[in-house]
């Protein structure tokens, strides 16, 4: 298990293409995290959060690479205005069963922060999720985060005290309306406008 100190080490770059799976500074919160593409590296992810039919949150470093995933462009299309930025954005996936765990819909967010970008560009897609455990506090430091996964993980990226990060906001967009599903560092209006 190893601990960096910065996204841009070039080690951390080849654990994840290498399928470790391992808790980073996101644009947000701290979050437990692999890539997407590799379905092993995805079902421990899920596995370590003993998750069933809660799937995690795809980040990405642009729209083409969740198109090349299996997102359908004309759904990235339609929600491309809040990105890149904090808003995580559900869409339609059926074909990507083992991200999505049977709803048939996956988050997706291109996250505003250039570091994690140049990260994504490197490595693809990161699966995301929360890091703690099912009903207890987000890690807001590696500390923290250690005490929920110890050694069962490969990494830590150490970004500092987190505490102060709101998490994203996730919606839903059903028709021609917009579905706050959880509120979060961004504020949008029911006519879907980011209003701060």
């Amino acid at each position: 298990m190893k601990i960096f100190t910065s996204l841009r080490d070039s080690e951390l770059i080849v654990a994840l293409k290498n399928g470790a799976v391992g808790v980073l500074p996101t644009d947000t919160i701290y979050g437990l995290v692999c890539r997407a593409a590799d379905e092993t590296a995805v079902q421990r992810l899920y596995a370590l959060k003993s998750r069933k039919y809660k799937p995690g949150t795809i980040i990405a470093a642009d729209i083409e690479q969740l198109v090349k995933i299996g997102i359908k462009y004309r759904y990235l299309k339609a929600v491309e205005q809040y990105w890149p930025g904090s808003v995580s954005v559900i869409l339609p996936c059926p074909e990507l069963q083992y991200l999505h765990l049977g709803i048939d819909s996956l988050a997706v967010r291109i996250p505003n922060q250039p570091q994690l970008l140049k990260l994504l560009k490197l490595t693809g897609p990161l699966v995301t999720t929360s890091a703690n455990q099912p009903d207890e506090p987000v890690a807001n430091t590696i500390a923290e985060a250690q005490n929920y996964f110890g050694d069962q993980i490969d990494f830590y990226v150490d970004g500092g005290n987190l505490a102060n990060r709101p998490p994203s906001t996730i919606i839903r967009v059903i028709d021609d309306t917009i579905e706050i599903v959880r509120p979060g560092a961004v504020t949008i209006d029911e006519n879907g406008r980011i209003t701060q």
